[in-house]
């Protein structure tokens, strides 16, 4: 299916100007997530340049606010040619990006705040998709946003007003959709990917009638994968659409979309030998091309006890990956009445998503010592066992394997099988009002968002034996007797733990969040800002307890912890509250030259999945954000430069890890303390005389841990003070592009540079994720309506490790200085397309 892997994917996105913001042509708010936020321009061609964004009661230029911000134009975007929607934040400072486990639920991280999603609250048109930043198994970031020609633009707020526009939130990206205008507009593009990529997206727009426009696109793709898994990784697709009509003073929107997707997901591989860490296990697993996931698991079969004793069957394709089937419906209403501004939006999402995945466990193991382990235990069942030998799961021990004839190693990994089927209601309801006073003027907005959402949850794991080898045999561990004849078996058709994990569930949810705020002009320099926001929350659920059952096979081990449903629930209620402020100040030396300063307070209570379902601590995490700044514009050149000091107390990081004992990915460790992260970011673009332009972001801090505690006699002592897990204390690009008219054709040649510092992979810093950098580089041609793009990624091949294996060594690293276990960059991979407008 790869056919050759030379060029693509990071590189694409060499370089949008990514601060050069979309500019509105009319107010027309972003609810919950920039209030009067500016519509959609007709056409990103036809937007000004003079960068203009949102973030308070009404539109601004990027120069004029006193907080960090950036948007991706419509052009940004396809210049970035993003393979996520985690990627194409990835060129903007203060977001860490880890997009190497796929299209879909990546890492992205907000100036060192420790966890995976970093408190950025993603948003379609001013309101959440499912109003939790994780559900089951999903998060509502890239895990249900896809970009397509539908995307406009999108508006990314890094600290600043974000705790008041959205709950939960350290950062808000907020996609902003087409919407159609007077004059019709389309769009066509085709791309293909030497990965096995096949996509076609499309858009049109325009008017319905008079006052009365439409728009509708979305996409169709598959892609065998960047990672050969034997298999198409990714296919399926997105609709959506909307209608608008306007009103003399105001306009009200209807929305939809429906997502069919699926996507598979890459794990972290073992890339050295265990035994000899200098001994890389390339020959057997590429790290660059080599994937865990294989054609042995798309028959899959788990069998558990439900609450009544009956066994239970339950079927797995590996292939199906995460299968996310989603509908949303939004109307949006926006009206002046005399001095006052009225927003009112409400959605509605329903949808379901599966999850067949493999996760990595343990690091491999000398394959001999692995069986001896198992020796004892055979013994006991089966008696008379002389020797345990390999065999391909499958074949009744027909087909011997020698594990010594390639690594000599084995490894164990976690097949997951889970389903969500979720629902999120949503509104937001707010007035502004500008008011003259002696002392400037204020543009204050109040208002009120509400949610209710809730899921029933399913998952059950299963651990299975494979060989150390791209698209590995799942491998049988068979005991002999002195004669050669089979005894019985270790495994389960390669299962070495038939259902070690179980989960049962549901939950609701619902919260109300009463916020205002106060934008006060004092002069034509000076400009201070004030917000608060109030949140009441009610969760209600319960969970299925567990037991250990022997489902009665006598001739496999496998089966003798199974997990099964006792039959008995625990119920769960919970009513945590939240209070949210900020308040910040800007000054403008001159039109080019200006500073700002802003405090903020994130609360965060424990997300309603992990109270109701996984019995998660319910201590709230409790922020305070400062940040200061200086910014400079010349012409088409700019420099924004923020310092920023982040201080979690009390910080919630706990977390769960695998227990190589029981097989059962159940062993919670909490960990409740405090966490500090001060740094600097920085992006600017430099416009030189003639084609050339320079763009870049870089951003340096310091996070850590101080004062931890642990309930579970972890060793929170050897915490306090390390660098915080998967945080570089560096990391930015560098963007170079020329842009250029050739024979009529206007022509773009851009490249890009990525580097990311030395990292850890545990609490107490013991292995560590050595720094990377990698280049990517493109071409765009545009002929009137016609266009072209080649875009490549990782284009020397290098090597990096975004992380560890995370489901075993988080607390204790991996025995080594340096990871020889991790998910690696993805191998050199290029993309072209061809686009036409009308």
């Amino acid at each position: 299916m790869h056919k050759n892997r030379f060029l693509s994917s990071t590189g694409l996105w060499a370089f949008a100007a990514l601060a050069t913001p979309a500019v509105a042509q009319q107010p027309a708010p972003v609810a919950s997530a920039v209030p009067q936020a500016a519509a959609p321009a007709a056409e990103p061609e036809a937007v000004p340049s003079d960068i203009v964004v949102t973030g308070s009661a009404r539109a601004q230029r990027r120069f004029d606010v006193s907080y960090a911000v950036n948007t991706l134009s419509s052009d940004d975007i396809k210049k970035l040619a993003p393979q996520s929607m985690a990627q194409l934040l990835s060129a903007i400072p203060g977001v860490q990006v880890e997009s190497t486990g796929g299209e879909v639920q990546n890492i992205t991280r907000v100036r060192g705040i420790p966890t995976d999603r970093g408190y950025l609250y993603f948003q379609q048109d001013g309101l959440p998709l499912f109003h939790d930043l994780d559900g089951y198994f999903f998060n509502a970031g890239d895990g249900m946003n896809r970009n397509d020609l539908m995307t406009q633009r999108v508006e990314v707020v890094r600290g600043g007003p974000a705790p008041i526009y959205a709950s939960g939130a350290a950062a808000i990206a907020n996609v902003i959709t087409r919407t159609g205008t007077d004059t019709p507009h389309g769009e066509a593009k085709l791309t293909l990917g030497t990965s096995g990529l096949y996509r076609l997206d499309a858009y049109q727009s325009g008017p319905l009638k008079h006052d009365t426009y439409y728009a509708i696109g979305g996409f169709i793709r598959q892609n065998d994968g960047y990672r050969d898994a034997g298999f198409p990784f990714d296919r399926g697709g997105q609709i959506r659409g909307n209608l608008k009509h306007d009103f003399s003073n105001g306009s009200i929107k209807l929305s939809g979309e429906y997502v069919n997707d699926r996507n598979g997901f890459y794990l972290s591989l073992p890339t050295a030998d265990p035994r000899n860490p200098s001994v890389s296990l390339n020959p057997f697993l590429n790290s660059l091309t080599g994937t865990l996931s294989t054609p042995a698991l798309r028959s899959v079969n788990i069998a558990y006890r439900n609450g009544a004793g009956v066994i239970q069957n339950r079927s797995g394709d590996l292939a199906d990956g995460r299968h996310m089937r989603m509908g949303n419906a939004q109307l949006d209403y926006e009206g002046d009445y005399g001095p006052w501004h009225v927003s009112a939006k409400a959605g509605y999402t329903s949808g379901r998503s599966t999850l067949d995945a493999l996760y990595t466990t343990s690091n491999p193991q000398d394959a001999t010592t692995f069986a001896n382990g198992f020796r004892s235990a055979a013994q006991s069942a089966f008696g008379n066992v002389a020797r345990l030998g390999y065999a391909i799961a499958g074949t009744n021990g027909a087909t011997v394997y020698d594990p010594a004839s390639q690594s000599g190693l084995v490894l164990s990994a976690q097949y997951r099988s889970t389903e969500a089927k979720f629902y999120s209601g949503q509104g937001d309801l707010s007035v502004t009002r500008k008011f003259e006073t002696p002392i400037g003027t204020h543009d204050i907005r109040v208002g009120v968002y509400g949610a209710d959402w809730g899921s029933t949850v399913f998952g059950v794991y299963q651990n299975y034996l494979v060989q150390v080898a791209s698209q590995p045999k799942t491998l049988d561990l068979i005991a002999y007797d002195a004669q050669g004849a089979v005894r019985g078996y270790v495994t389960d058709n390669g299962a070495l733990n038939d259902a070690s994990s179980l989960v049962g569930g549901k939950y609701d949810a619902q919260m109300v969040a009463v916020y205002g705020t106060d934008t006060w002009d004092v002069t034509d320099k000076l400009r201070i800002d004030l917000g608060l926001r109030q949140e009441y929350y009610s969760y209600t659920g319960f969970s299925q307890t567990t037991a250990a059952y022997n489902l009665g096979s006598a001739t496999t081990l496998a089966d003798n912890s199974t997990r099964g449903f006792t039959g008995a629930i625990v119920n769960t209620k919970l009513k945590p509250k939240a209070t949210n402020w900020t308040v910040g100040a800007n000054y403008d030396l001159s039109r080019s030259f200006g500073v700002y300063a802003r405090a903020s307070q994130l609360e965060v209570p424990a997300y309603a999945s992990s109270v109701a379902i996984a019995g998660s601590s319910f201590t709230a995490s409790k922020a305070k954000l400062y940040e200061a700044g200086v910014k400079a514009v010349s012409g088409r050149s700019y420099l924004y430069v923020t310092g920023f000091y982040t201080k979690f107390d009390p910080l919630n990081a706990s977390f769960t890890t695998f227990n190589p004992t029981t097989g059962r990915s159940d062993q919670v460790v909490n960990f409740v303390g405090s966490a500090e992260d001060k740094g600097m970011e920085a992006d600017g673009q430099l416009r030189i005389r003639g084609p050339l332009s320079l763009s870049g972001a870089l951003t340096v801090q310091d996070p850590k841990y101080i004062n931890f505690t642990s309930s579970t006699g972890a060793n929170a002592g050897a915490v306090a003070g390390k660098q915080i897990v998967r945080q570089p204390k560096v990391y930015g690009n560098i963007r170079p592009s020329l842009d250029f008219n050739a024979g009529g054709n206007r022509v773009s040649v851009y490249g890009r540079y990525d580097y990311v510092g030395k990292r850890f992979v545990d609490v107490t810093n013991t292995t560590a994720l050595p720094g990377y950098g990698y280049f990517s580089a493109g071409l765009m041609v545009d002929r009137g309506p016609w266009s072209f793009q080649v875009a490549g990624d990782n284009i020397t091949n290098a090597h990096g490790l975004t992380e560890g294996n995370t489901a075993g060594d988080t607390l204790t690293g991996q025995g080594v200085p340096d990871a020889i276990f991790g998910r690696p960059l993805w191998g050199r991979n290029v993309r072209f397309s061809l686009g036409l407008k009308w």
